[in-house]
C-alpha cells in the first residue's frame, strides 16, 4: 500500500475510534474553535474568539456538571492547516464539538472528520449554502450568501437600478451570491452586463472596478469576504464612481460593521442586505454590543461576531439539554430546532437543514452621533436558505 494511501487510513480508523469517546472520557467538555486569527480573514477569528469569549464570561464556564473548556486554534485560512488542527483536535484532545470555520473551504475541509468521528461541527462564519450538505453533523450559526442576495436583487429594481454589473471574490459564496443575486434581478427585469470575479488570495480590484466604470451600469453588485471591504471602499471612492452616478450595492460583507468607521463618507448611502448590523434597534442587541464593547476596548462587533456568540449559545443549550451525557449524534439532535431571540433578532435552527432561519436587513449606510453605521430601513422575516430545494 502506497505511504500516503496507509497514512490517511490510519487518520481514518483513529477518528472512527473516537466516536462516542470523549463524552464518556471526562467531566470536561471540550470545544475545538479553529479560526483564522492571521492573515486576511484575521478580523473575522479576532470577532469570532471576542465573542465566544463573552458568552462564556456572561453565562459561566460550567454546563450540566461540565466544565467547558475553550480551545482556540489558528488556521490562517488555509485548508490544510483546518483540516490537520481539527483531526488533532478530535484524536489527540478528543474535543467534543468543533466550531469556527473562517472561510468555505475550511468548512468542506474538515466536514468528513466530522461524519467519520460524529462529532457536531458548528459553522460560525463560513457562507456557502452547500456546505450544510457536506456532512450531516454540521450546524449553521451564520448566514448564507443566497439569503443575503436575493433581497437585494427584489429592493434594486423597484428603487431605480436596471443594470447592474456584478463584481465578487472567486470562491463558494461569491458564487453563490453572483448566481443568486443575478438570476433574481433579471427575474424582476433587470440587466447584468457583466459578472466580474477578483481572485481570493492577494486581490486587487483596481482594474475590475475600471471595467465597471467603463461600462457604467446604475450599480456595481458587490460581495467580497470580511475584512476586504476597506479596500473595495477606498478603490471605488478613488476611480470616482460615485461621482459618475454608479451606485454601490452588495451583501453585508462589504460594509462590515468592524471596518465601517475607518472608510469614510464615500460609504454614506451604500445599500446593502444583511442578517446583522450593530446598530439593529432591540433591546438584546443594544446589551450585546454594549458588553462586546466594553470587554474589548470598544470594538465593534460585526455578523462574525454574532455568529460566535449564538453559535455558542446553540452548544451551551445542546449540553443543557442532553444533561452533559451522549456522545455527538445526541448534541446533534439537540442543536436541531432551537429557536431563540439573538441579538440580530428571531433565529431558529432548521432540523432539515440545520441551517439557521432568521431576518433578512435592508439597511443603508448613514452616520449617526458622528459615526457610520448600517441603519436599517426594512426587513424580510423567517428567510430560509434560498439555495435549499427541501
Amino acid at each position: 500500500m502506497h505511504k500516503r494511501t496507509m497514512l490517511q487510513a490510519a487518520v481514518a480508523l483513529a477518528l472512527a475510534g473516537t466516536a462516542g469517546l470523549a463524552t464518556a472520557a471526562d467531566d470536561v467538555f471540550k470545544i475545538g474553535l479553529i479560526l483564522p486569527m492571521t492573515g486576511q480573514q484575521a478580523t473575522t477569528g479576532r470577532q469570532i474568539e471576542a465573542a465566544a469569549k463573552l458568552w462564556m464570561a456572561q453565562n459561566g464556564d460550567t454546563v450540566a456538571g461540565k466544565k467547558v473548556q475553550l480551545i482556540v486554534k489558528d488556521d490562517a485560512s488555509v485548508p490544510a492547516n483546518t483540516r490537520r488542527l481539527a483531526q488533532e483536535l478530535v484524536v489527540n484532545d478528543k474535543v467534543n464539538v468543533l466550531a469556527g470555520m473562517g472561510i468555505t473551504p475550511s468548512a468542506l475541509a474538515v466536514a468528513p472528520i466530522a461524519t467519520q468521528s460524529k462529532t457536531p461541527l458548528v459553522v460560525m462564519a463560513a457562507a456557502t449554502s452547500s456546505i450544510t450538505e457536506a456532512s450531516p453533523f454540521i450546524v449553521r450559526s451564520s448566514f448564507t450568501l443566497p439569503q443575503a442576495s436575493v433581497a437585494l436583487a427584489d429592493w434594486a429594481p423597484k428603487n431605480g437600478i436596471k443594470s447592474v454589473v456584478t463584481l465578487v471574490s472567486d470562491y463558494g459564496p461569491g458564487l453563490d451570491a453572483e448566481k443568486f443575486f443575478a438570476e433574481r434581478f433579471l427575474f424582476n427585469g433587470g440587466k447584468v452586463m457583466d459578472k466580474l470575479r477578483v481572485p481570493l488570495m492577494n486581490p486587487d480590484f483596481a482594474p475590475f472596478l475600471q471595467k465597471v466604470r467603463d461600462l457604467k451600469p446604475d450599480a456595481v453588485f458587490v460581495f467580497v469576504p470580511s475584512g476586504a471591504g476597506t479596500a473595495v471602499m477606498k478603490q471605488f471612492a478613488e476611480r470616482g464612481m460615485d461621482k459618475a452616478g454608479i451606485k454601490l450595492i452588495g451583501t453585508g460583507d462589504v460594509t462590515d460593521d468592524d471596518l465601517l468607521p475607518e472608510m469614510g463618507d464615500v460609504a454614506l448611502g451604500v445599500v446593502t442586505s444583511h442578517h446583522y448590523s450593530a446598530d439593529h434597534n432591540s433591546p438584546a442587541n443594544k446589551k450585546f454590543v454594549e458588553a462586546f464593547e466594553k470587554a474589548n476596548k470598544g470594538l465593534r462587533p460585526n455578523f462574525m461576531a454574532v455568529g460566535g456568540y449564538d453559535g455558542m449559545r446553540i452548544i451551551y443549550e445542546a449540553l443543557k439539554k442532553t444533561g452533559g451525557k451522549g456522545g455527538g449524534e445526541a448534541l446533534l439532535g439537540a442543536m436541531k430546532g432551537q429557536i431563540f431571540e439573538s441579538p440580530r433578532g428571531p433565529v431558529f435552527i432548521d432540523a432539515q437543514t440545520r441551517d439557521i432561519v432568521q431576518n433578512i436587513y435592508l439597511r443603508k449606510v448613514e452616520k449617526k452621533n458622528g459615526q457610520l453605521y448600517n441603519v436599517e430601513f426594512d426587513v424580510i422575516k423567517d428567510v430560509k436558505d434560498p439555495g435549499k430545494t427541501k
